[in-house]
């Protein structure tokens, strides 16, 4: 089975972490570097293809990758500008579109893109900024587009989220998703929104940290100690949704109206935590909630996710033993 071929065009900082992500997973990448840079075009191409090598470096130092495999992983990657990019670009599998969040760079960029490659090849945006439906309107074929939203550092994080647009095919998400699998990242399918999932969850609580301190309820020191330790360290065993079902949607229901009352209409319970509190959908209690929960396997998920949790909590160093206390005796 021949190697996977995928260009990643635009060679700034998402595009090295790209790039370096593909090639750890054994993909030949072509990096292309769309700017006329003149006279200093090779030493950028140059910097590009030594950032990459660092991310892979990082790599080796966290055990990652060995040493002797890091010289084969870099020649999986190769960066060259638009005028020498048209012999590779005409035999890729997928090409991931990282230009500037500048809506005329972009359209430029589709427009380069489309006429190099073959009709057929999936195009993902890396946006961060831009719905697909708005973008897909500067393709010439919008059936094989979609967003790929990376969370930096692109290279580490296993999240991508997958955006379609209205007139995106399956085969083009499935493709994507398939890649991405492929090269041992987590991709996640979302409608076009704007936000994306992690940003507009994260946009909301980062916002609410900074109300804090100008509040004055505690220190920027003590609020990021409360997230890394009560809400971080939870949140990487128990999903969102998962929490709300796991502590009762009662609890959340009746502790928004309080917040609410106190704060702010920004506190509001959302209109489906109204409903699941009407149609008895409250969580493990009621044996649904976002999720359902089957009586025969309630107590070994509960207990699984307990020992999740006290894995992470090692992992930080935050989880207490018995015999620390008994020392003290």
């Amino acid at each position: 089975m021949s190697r996977l071929h995928v260009a990643v065009v635009g060679a700034g900082r998402m595009g090295q972490g790209i790039a370096a992500a593909l090639a750890f997973g054994n993909v030949t990448v072509t990096v292309v570097d769309l700017r006329d840079r003149g006279e200093s075009a090779i030493t950028y191409r140059h910097g590009v293809r030594t950032a990459i090598r660092h991310a892979l470096d990082h790599k080796v130092t966290l055990d990652l990758l060995s040493a002797d495999r890091i010289d084969d992983v870099a020649a999986h990657v190769d960066v060259v500008d638009r005028t020498t990019a048209t012999h590779a670009m005409a035999s890729v599998d997928l090409v991931f579109e990282a230009v500037p969040e500048v809506s005329e760079v972009k359209r430029e960029a589709f427009a380069w893109i489309e006429s190099a490659v073959d009709p057929t090849v999936p195009i993902a945006s890396t946006t961060s900024s831009f719905l697909v439906d708005d973008l897909a309107t500067h393709l010439a074929f919008p059936e094989r587009f979609l967003n790929a939203h990376w969370l930096n550092p692109a290279d580490l994080m296993p999240l991508v989220e997958v955006s379609p647009g209205t007139s995106t095919t399956q085969d083009t998400v499935d493709a994507t998703r398939d890649l991405l699998l492929a090269v041992g990242k987590t991709p996640v399918v979302c409608a076009a929104s704007p936000g994306y999932i992690v940003p507009r969850l994260q946009a909301l609580v980062m916002n609410e940290a900074a109300r804090m301190v100008e509040e004055g309820v505690a220190s920027a020191e003590d609020i990021d100690t409360a997230v890394r330790i009560g809400f971080g360290s939870r949140f990487a065993v128990l999903g969102l949704l998962e929490f709300i079902d796991w502590g009762g949607c009662d609890t959340l229901y009746h502790a928004s109206h309080y917040l609410r009352r106190e704060l702010g209409e920004r506190f509001a319970p959302a209109p489906l935590v109204e409903t699941h509190m009407t149609t008895g959908r409250r969580g493990m209690t009621d044996g649904a909630g976002f999720y359902t929960f089957d009586d025969d396997t309630v107590d070994d998920y509960r207990a699984q996710r307990i020992a999740d949790f006290a894995r992470v909590l090692d992992a930080l160093g935050r989880l207490s033993r018995h015999e620390e206390f008994a020392a003290a005796d």
